[in-house]
Order: C-alpha cells, then sequence, then structure tokens
C-alpha cells in the first residue's frame, strides 16, 4: 500500500528510506472483515462519463476535509492500523499519523514538510518531502490522461464507517496496471476505503477507515506544536537532493505506456543506515495512480549477493546486477511493469 510502500521494504534494500509509516504483521489486529463493516448495494454497472473529473473530486476531497480517524492496512498476511488527524485551512495542510501496531512511530506532515518521530530511539528525522503518497489522497497527480488507461465504473452504494459511499471501480485498459476498487463518501468524495484487484479480480491489498469523524473541531496550531515538540529526540535532518537521471548517466531505452517521470533524486544516507554506502538515486514514475520506484546504487558484492524477486500484497519489488550497479525497482504495478522498467534501464556511455 502506498502508506508504507517504501518503509516496507527499506531493510532489505539495505538503506534507510525515511518519513513514511511503518507497516508490520500485526497477529492481534482483529480481521480486517471484522473491523470495517462494509455493505455493498448493487446497482446496474454503469461507465462514468468522464473518469477524469470524478478522481479530481476525490483528489480535492482529501485535501479539503478534516477528519480523525482509524485506518488499517492488509496487505497479503500482513495487517496493520493506525491513527490519523487531518487538518485543512485553506491551502495549509496539516495531520498527525500514529502508528497503532508494530513499532511506535508518529509522522506529522504540514504541507511538505515531514517530521518523523520514533520514541523507541529518542530520534526525530526531518525532511521535505513533496507528497506522503499516503491513504486517503488516491491520485499521484493531477494528470488528465488517466482515462487513456483506467475505466470507472460505478457498481454501487455502501456504507463504511458508517458513512454513505458511492463504490465504484477503476478496471486498467492493459495488463501494465491493476485495477482498484473505491469507497468514496458520497457527498465530498473522500475515499474511505481502497482495494487493489489482482487481473482474476482476488484483492490483492486493502485500506480502510475502521472510524471516522469528519469536520472535526481541530486546531492546526495544535498539530504544528506538536510537530515542533522535540525535547529528549536527536533531530537529524535530512534533505533529497534534486536530480535528473540525465544528469546522473542514466536512461530508458523504451518507455513504459502510461507512466511518466516524476522525480528523481538522490537519497541522504542517515545515521540509521549502513555507513559508508553512496547515496541512492531513486527515479520514480507515474500513471496518475500506480507509482514505480528504480532504486540505483553502487553495486557492492557484500550487501547484493542475488538478483530476487519479492511481493507483500500489491507491491512488488525486483532487483539485478547492471554492471558497477545494484537495481531495486518497486511499484504497486503487476511483475510485468517492473520488469519492463528494468529491462529498459540503460547507463549513459
Amino acid at each position: 500500500m502506498r502508506v508504507a510502500e517504501l518503509s516496507r521494504w527499506s531493510a532489505w534494500l539495505g538503506f534507510a528510506l525515511v518519513g513514511v509509516v511503518v507497516v508490520v504483521p500485526a497477529a492481534a489486529t482483529p480481521p480486517v472483515g471484522a473491523a470495517i463493516h462494509v455493505t455493498v448495494l448493487p446497482t446496474k454497472n454503469a461507465e462514468l462519463a468522464n473518469t477524469t473529473d470524478w478522481l479530481m473530486r476525490m483528489h480535492e476531497a482529501s485535501r479539503k476535509r478534516s477528519y480523525v480517524g482509524t485506518f488499517v492496512v492488509s496487505s497479503g498476511a500482513a495487517m496493520s492500523s493506525a491513527r490519523i488527524w487531518h487538518v485543512c485551512q485553506g491551502d495549509e495542510q496539516v495531520e498527525r499519523v500514529e502508528t497503532l501496531t508494530g513499532l511506535p512511530r508518529t509522522v506529522y506532515r504540514h504541507n511538505d514538510q515531514v517530521n518523523t518521530f520514533m520514541p523507541d530511539i529518542k530520534v526525530m528525522l526531518s525532511e521535505r518531502r513533496e507528497s506522503l503518497g499516503m491513504f486517503p489522497d488516491l491520485l499521484k497527480s493531477a494528470r488528465s490522461d488517466i482515462a487513456v488507461f483506467y475505466t470507472a465504473k460505478a457498481i454501487g452504494l455502501g456504507r463504511v464507517a458508517g458513512v454513505q459511499t458511492d463504490v465504484v471501480e477503476l478496471v486498467p485498459k492493459d495488463n501494465l496496471r491493476f485495477a482498484y476498487r473505491i469507497w468514496a463518501e458520497a457527498k465530498s468524495g473522500l475515499v474511505l476505503k481502497l482495494e487493489t484487484l489482482a487481473e482474476d479480480g482476488r484483492v490483492l491489498e486493502q485500506a480502510a477507515f475502521s472510524e471516522l469523524k469528519l469536520n472535526t473541531p481541530l486546531t492546526m496550531d495544535k498539530l504544528l506544536q506538536m510537530m515542533e515538540k522535540t525535547d529528549g529526540y536527536r533531530v537529524e535532518k535530512l534533505q533529497l537532493k534534486k536530480t535528473t537521471a540525465d544528469i546522473e548517466g542514466w536512461f530508458l531505452k523504451t518507455p513504459v505506456a502510461g507512466f511518466k517521470s516524476v522525480s528523481c533524486y538522490r537519497r541522504p544516507v542517515s545515521g540509521l543506515s549502513v555507513e559508508g554506502h553512496a547515496e541512492p538515486m531513486q527515479w520514480t514514475f507515474s500513471d496518475g495512480l500506480a507509482s514505480v520506484s528504480l532504486f540505483v546504487e553502487p553495486y557492492d558484492r557484500l550487501r547484493h549477493q542475488q538478483v530476487s524477486s519479492l511481493s507483500i500484497g500489491a507491491t512488488q519489488a525486483i532487483t539485478r546486477r547492471l554492471d558497477a550497479y545494484w537495481v531495486t525497482v518497486m511499484g504497486e504495478v503487476p511483475r510485468v511493469t517492473l520488469q519492463l522498467f528494468a529491462s529498459g534501464l540503460e547507463r549513459q556511455h
């Protein structure tokens, strides 16, 4: 799931990826079905006239509604939950996300500033990020060509956490991306539940609010004060170094249909990483919904022992050695899509 995509894989990748909510298996968490209680009232399938407008409505709702809630993520055999406080005032957004399972973590975000508190080791990581990609913010970018690759179909009505919703499926038009089933608040379009579906209809991953209070009287000032309260914590400031694949000497010999480059950074090595490692490059692509990241770092025979592939829910990852470099390709897309990126990446000579 986007809420935890990078943190899940950080140990395997061999360098620290921070500023995201940690999701770990939590056997004590109640089954998602027991916590969420969703009823779908079937209606006649109807293709929505304007897929892009419908998606933008959901995108805006995630940025303009204030709410407090608990959401549950189920990915493969792993389940986790977190508490979120979200406040909007004009163009300003502040949120607090506190993990309820696994390692204790509290993430604060004020627009693009992200502070991650790790109370078990008394460290606060501070960085600027363009987007957390966090549920319920579904869209990665405000692109008008999403409808070229997905069809939106209304499939019914439902309720999530006691809130009336419309239920819609986004069906891909090729085999390079997954389908999504979305429960969105009927009044505003705020996403309350999201399922990622395999080609055969299996649910690979789902995230949903189990409890939600909308339009709560939260104050932005209070969350900002909590965000800056670092007494007793060692503060590590990390700065993503913006770059381009061209500057770094990389290119894709064959574009992957629908996926456009959205960012390229050198990731800083924090004190939580293995010392002496070069800063990896992260080159990210998106089709507006799904995203794929290519991580490139110098090959290290002690850490990079074999080519491999892993899968957790909708998130897939594959690795390969490319001359003197180690490449990890990761995203919430089918394996065939990752293979296209991995085989298409080349070094400029």
